[in-house]
């Protein structure tokens, strides 16, 4: 009796067209992140085309939405390989509808709408509150370094950029004078080569920089130095300048923008970080001399003499990262990395409740940030319930944030006030507050409470790095980052709440 086998003839062709219901379970992920994404609101996506329907068609903004989360719950973040998949994987198949968009399509759609991709957080967070996975009583905030999408081989000082663009200057001349000839290349256009010409397109150059002018955004001056606030920290000079260093970087969130594909652009632009840098440190350092020249102390008395003399470098310090200059090399557990301080708030289901990137390498002042965006990201969800416990590490240790959370927010915080590495207390940490936080957490009910903190955050991280194999990001500068980190984030939650809405099967 011969061998019996189910026939494969690659060679059949199909007399009906499949159905995509047939190609997948009904409580395959896929299918969940369509429902869900049915449940979103995407106005802002909508909004960013045309409403007349006029020019090329490009593809439903609902599909590509489902094809980024899926592809991030999947762990596929490369624009390459998600349009890899959509043509050898079932379930990329089933999200796109058998079409296939290319890598350009993709990693274009992600820039494009970079801002709405970020604020769908809170949308997979309202599903995830009505499943009853987000009302929680502790939160516990943690950060961890990840690398960017550069290497530490890219980070130059202000000489080597000064060379480098000298160097691209010559080169540029080089290929302007093989392509030119005898002829200048700076001649002007023949519009603007008659005094009426030249006349015409100034006014309407012009007219436009007095419209933007009345913008009253675009006019608003720079917030001045928090006199009360750096006095109150008793550091000197120094609160001065991180008061202006910290100024400079909020300048750089509200114009963060893509980092230019050009390396000449680069490089100018990592040339005027570091001007700038210097700049705020000037500025800084004159704040300081004039509140010593004309303030008082807080007895009242003004200040017995000048300051010690110190005079910023004529030369912008520092180096720069030419790749992506808005990362750092950073500490992490292993080494350094060129990379980014990713900041999580998470529940006790393991839920993310807020996810920011910052540039700093410490975790010391992130507290209140944390705790503001968390609340923030609970308010835009739509849950009415607050916690009432916030966890986090020795790192996080700042008094003054520690009573700014708790004033604004009601959240009692409990950080130890001494690193886990250490043996004993820091030396003049005995009394006050430091005292009261570790009798707090010796004691049995702060104990349990603190002992949930490796139990709720750390697991987030060691999955995602672990489980998932994220330890990079895959785009460039603040901006793009910190969509692609809540990306992870949010893929997480819907992964987690996938998991809570399908049944268990032994």
């Amino acid at each position: 009796m011969p061998q019996n086998f189910i026939d494969c003839d690659r060679e059949q062709a199909f007399l009906l067209p499949p159905s995509l219901r047939d190609w997948l379970v009904e409580d395959h992920l896929a299918w969940f992140v369509i429902d869900a994404v049915e449940r979103m609101d995407l106005a802002a996506f909508y909004a960013a085309y045309r409403a007349d329907g006029h020019g090329r068609a490009a593809y439903e903004p609902a599909m590509m939405v489902s094809l980024v989360l899926y592809s991030f719950a999947t762990d596929v973040r490369s624009a390459r390989a998600i349009e890899r998949h959509c043509r050898q994987d079932v379930a990329f198949r089933v999200l796109t509808g058998n079409r296939v968009p290319d890598h350009a399509t993709v990693a274009r759609f992600i820039a494009r709408h970079e801002t709405a991709l970020a604020a769908l957080f809170s949308q997979v967070l309202r599903l995830c509150d009505r499943a009853g996975l987000v009302a929680s009583e502790i939160v516990s905030i943690d950060g961890t370094k990840f690398h960017a999408n550069a290497s530490r081989d890219a980070n130059v000082d202000y000489d080597q950029l000064a060379r480098e663009v000298i160097a691209d200057t010559i080169k540029t001349d080089a290929a302007e004078d093989e392509l030119h000839g005898e002829a200048r290349g700076d001649e002007l256009p023949e519009h603007l080569q008659t005094r009426e010409g030249r006349r015409a397109w100034l006014e309407r150059e012009l007219a436009g920089d007095r419209e933007h002018d009345d913008d009253p955004e675009s006019s608003a001056e720079e917030g001045g130095f928090d006199q009360e606030r750096i006095v109150a920290r008793i550091q000197g000079r120094h609160g001065w300048l991180l008061d202006a260093k910290r100024q400079l970087d909020r300048q750089r969130w509200r114009d963060a923008g893509p980092v230019a594909r050009s390396r000449a652009t680069r490089l100018r632009d990592a040339a005027a970080r570091l001007e700038d840098e210097l700049d705020a440190e000037r500025r800084g350092n004159r704040a300081y001399e004039q509140y010593r020249a004309n303030g008082r102390m807080k007895d009242g008395r003004r200040f017995g003499g000048p300051p010690k003399p110190y005079v910023p470098p004529n030369s912008p310090p520092g180096e720069v990262n030419t790749t992506d200059p808005d990362s750092r090399v950073m500490k992490a557990f292993r080494g350094w990395v060129q990379g980014y301080n990713v900041q999580t708030a998470v529940n006790e289901h393991q839920i993310a409740l807020a996810g920011e990137i910052t540039v700093e390498t410490i975790d010391f002042g992130q507290l209140r940030p944390m705790a503001d965006a968390t609340i923030s990201e609970l308010d835009a969800a739509g849950v009415s319930e607050r916690p009432s416990v916030v966890l986090a590490d020795a790192g996080y240790w700042n008094e003054q944030q520690m009573d700014d959370v708790t004033a604004g927010h009601g959240l009692n915080v409990l950080i130890p006030p001494d690193s886990s590495r250490r043996t004993g207390p820091r030396p003049g940490w005995t009394d006050g507050r430091p005292r009261f936080m570790r009798h707090l957490l010796d004691s049995p009910v702060g104990s349990q409470l603190y002992r949930q903190r490796k139990q709720t955050v750390e697991p987030v991280f060691a999955h995602t790095k672990h489980n998932r194999h994220i330890h990079r990001f895959h785009r460039r500068g603040r901006s793009a980052v910190r969509t692609e980190w809540r990306l992870i984030l949010m893929t997480h939650n819907l992964t987690k709440l996938h998991h809570h809405l399908t049944p268990a099967t032994g």
